[in-house]
């Protein structure tokens, strides 16, 4: 029997987050383990009159490719993806991996490559999507490398994702348009402040949100969702954070992750695993050394660590900052060929204050 909530899934994306209209051109990035929601989402694109185009991969692809191709074949952008991003009206893209650790052994400078052949569609987004051209959703399928990665049987970690998602309910738009409207209070309260002090046993960090804008995630870029985001001011950033949960970009694992942050710059960067990675995505690009994004997490259907950043950075009572690229509507100036999220958890002894007020405490806000 089908799982009318994979149908279900496929509307929240196509009606709600992308909001498809006919003549759209839609790129639809995912992988063959993805097939039961790809078939769904194609099929509702098109119902709607879009125009569906596959960008599909195969298991282990990347890892097969960087494992054989030269770093100039690496740097080179992927043309049909570059021109998807710079023309097309949307992008619906579906995390599928089958193997979560399929690139921990591939060359890291053989990642940074590829990552920088991907910085300009990276930037198309950004620019395009702040200006309302480019409709764009990330979402995830339940797979077996992401229940074994968070310790889950594949059927409780699929209903974990559809209940983060709401795919359960009849109407799951009308409880994004309320979590909306909830985290719309709080964006009003920090609207127009200028500094923000972190203080917890995993963080002493100050950083200034003069200027900036707040934006309010409520499943339009992200599904699930639930998070409130901003740029905060480049050079601002001065102190330490202790990242509570280890920071995973493609498939490597960078456990205990320690910055220093002295005028807005990692001046001092430590970990536990995989520190020679790490330095190395710092070492991208000048941005990728500052911080693009500040962010606290309010999804407390997410209420566990999994292994994946798209539910992770959700977790309600935690923050995270992405290093490199900012979004430009925020006010962010910063650019880079990176974007990684690094989640630190407030729900012990943590507190963030605001213009010397307390906001926030033990992971819930208190205004």
């Amino acid at each position: 029997m089908a799982d009318l909530r994979i149908e279900n899934f496929a509307r929240i994306l196509v009606d709600y987050s992308t909001n498809i209209q006919p003549g759209d051109r839609v790129i639809i990035e995912t992988t063959t383990e993805a097939m039961p929601l790809v078939v769904e989402v194609f099929k509702r694109v098109v119902e709607r009159g879009g125009r569906p185009h596959l960008q599909m991969e195969f298991p282990e692809q990347r890892a097969l490719f960087l494992s054989l191709a030269t770093p100039e074949l690496a740097r080179m952008e992927n043309e049909f993806t570059a021109l998807a991003y710079r023309d097309f009206e949307a992008r619906i893209r579906l995390w599928s991996e089958a193997n979560t650790r399929a690139l921990s052994n591939v060359d890291p400078q053989m990642q940074s490559a590829a990552a920088s052949a991907f910085s300009p569609s990276l930037k198309n987004q950004f620019e395009r999507s702040a200006a309302g051209k480019f409709k764009w959703v990330t979402s995830i399928f339940p797979t077996q490398g992401y229940a074994m990665q968070a310790g889950m049987s594949l059927t409780e970690y699929a209903d974990f994702v559809f209940r983060a998602v709401h795919a359960h309910e009849a109407d799951p738009v009308a409880h994004w348009l309320n979590i909306k409207q909830q985290q719309q209070h709080y964006i009003d309260a920090l609207t127009g402040h200028d500094k923000i002090h972190l203080r917890g046993p995993n963080v002493d960090l100050q950083l200034s949100i003069k200027g900036r804008t707040w934006k309010n995630s409520h499943g339009i870029y992200n599904m699930p969702d639930g998070e409130i985001y901003t740029g905060p001011v480049e050079n601002s950033l001065n102190g330490w954070v202790r990242y509570s949960y280890p920071a995973i970009e493609d498939g490597v694992v960078v456990e205990d992750i320690e910055l220093k942050f002295n005028e807005g710059k990692v001046v001092s960067a430590t970990a536990r695993t995989q520190e020679a990675y790490l330095k190395q995505m710092l070492a991208t690009d000048e941005g990728a050394s500052y911080v693009g994004e500040f962010a606290i997490g309010l999804n407390t259907d997410i209420d566990r660590f999994t292994g994946h950043i798209l539910l992770d950075e959700k977790i309600g009572g935690s923050f995270h900052m992405a290093l490199g690229l900012g979004y430009p509507e925020t006010g962010s100036q910063n650019t880079s060929a990176i974007h990684w999220d690094m989640i630190c958890d407030l729900r012990e002894d943590s507190e963030i204050l605001v213009d010397g007020e307390v906001f926030y405490k033990n992971g819930k806000f208190v205004i």
